[in-house]
């Protein structure tokens, strides 16, 4: 081989592989032409929440409930004479109680 053929041959090689390397950086899927795609979304803004101090009254926004002043304890009395009056059985009436007083 002389010395010329074999430096082209390395020069062909050399082409070969920055050809090759260039391809192996393009995602699959996508030609070169293709756009680039959008940067990233921004990192979510992160906050610290306020501590209530010692001396200070907790103030928030209460949704007064609409069942009034009764307490659970009212609430499950009157499911149990409501189902009572209904003609349930024991078992019956505890069940209804408890899904009734929960409303």
């Amino acid at each position: 081989m002389t010395p010329m053929r074999r430096s082209a041959i390395i020069l062909i090689a050399g082409a070969l592989l920055q050809v090759t390397a260039a391809v192996a950086q393009i995602p699959p899927g996508t030609t070169p032409l293709s756009p680039p795609l959008p940067p990233p979304p921004p990192p979510p803004k992160i906050e610290v929440p306020k501590i209530p101090k010692m001396d200070e009254l907790p103030s928030g926004n209460y949704v007064k409930r609409s069942t009034g002043n009764k307490s659970f304890g009212d609430r499950v009395t009157k499911c149990l004479d409501d189902g009572a009056a209904a003609g349930l059985d024991p078992n019956e009436r505890s069940h209804y109680s408890r899904n009734c007083a929960n409303r």
